[in-house]
């Protein structure tokens, strides 16, 4: 069984969230009194995976400062882009740190909320035999708005439905993955690839096994999403200090700008 190490792409522009994201890097975006990537990385800890490689780009400096507190400290590494990878990119870039190892892929614009440890038995236990990747799914209730997959009796994925008009389910991609070396190996062995969801997937189409995260999953990069999060549940900290980082975070205005933008 491999080692898990993951890596949290965190290196968005934010578009959609402007003109919050001007000054407010979105991975930091509060979700109630903790930011974003904040719960990733506490999901990432009690689960046990304690190699963790984040990408930045927007306000990084930001990011860096927030990374720089006791409770990340030698676990949690960072890599700045000058100019954006591409998803792919990025495994391509850092693969010495990914070698022969189970990856960890999650595109950290969400707020997820799941049974971890269940998704690594899953694909470490579960998954077919045949199957490179597990993808995360969730139950989108607006269906029209997300990648959308169908699957066999197994649970295989056999056909995506990228933001269809009349998508045939609600089964919709969660941007989180689980990925054995052979994919990153086939990655690097193409100098052009640098999308994973539109150059790795459709390679290993009926390879991609799922597991549906219950729990919450929601996309936060846009602001209804964003201000939604707001009231979804959350678990308590297992940083219950409140450190000099978190202090001036409480006090930061991106708090009032979220709950007094219109969407």
């Amino acid at each position: 069984m491999n080692k898990v190490k993951a890596l949290l792409l965190a290196a968005g522009l934010g578009t959609r969230l402007s003109p919050l994201t001007d000054n407010w890097p979105k991975c930091l975006m509060p979700i109630g009194e903790r930011p974003l990537l904040e719960y990733w990385l506490e999901s990432l800890y009690l689960t046990d995976v304690r190699e963790v490689l984040i990408n930045l780009h927007h306000h990084s400096e930001k990011v860096l400062e927030f990374l720089d507190r006791p409770r990340f400290k030698d676990w949690v590494s960072s890599v700045s882009e000058e100019n954006l990878l591409g998803t792919a990119g990025t495994l391509k870039a850092n693969i010495d740190y990914f070698q022969d190892c189970t990856t960890l892929l999650v595109h950290a614009d969400n707020l997820c909320q799941c049974d971890f440890v269940d998704f690594l038995n899953y694909h470490q236990k579960q998954r077919p035999e045949h199957c490179s990747i597990t993808m995360m799914t969730f139950e989108s209730p607006t269906p029209e708005t997300c990648g959308i997959v169908e699957t066999n009796h197994e649970g295989v994925v056999k056909v995506f439905h990228e933001k269809s008009n009349n998508p045939p389910g609600n089964q919709a991609n969660g941007a989180v993955y689980l990925l054995e070396p052979e994919v990153l190996e086939w990655i690097v062995g193409d100098p052009d690839i640098s999308d994973f969801s539109t150059e790795v997937l459709p390679h290993f189409m009926g390879r991609i096994a799922t597991w549906n995260n219950q729990g919450v999953h929601r996309d936060i990069g846009a602001l209804a999403m964003l201000q939604l999060a707001q009231s979804d549940p959350k678990p308590d900290s297992c940083w219950p200090e409140i450190d000099t980082w978190q202090k001036e975070f409480l006090s930061n205005p991106i708090h009032q700008l979220i709950a007094q933008a219109v969407v």
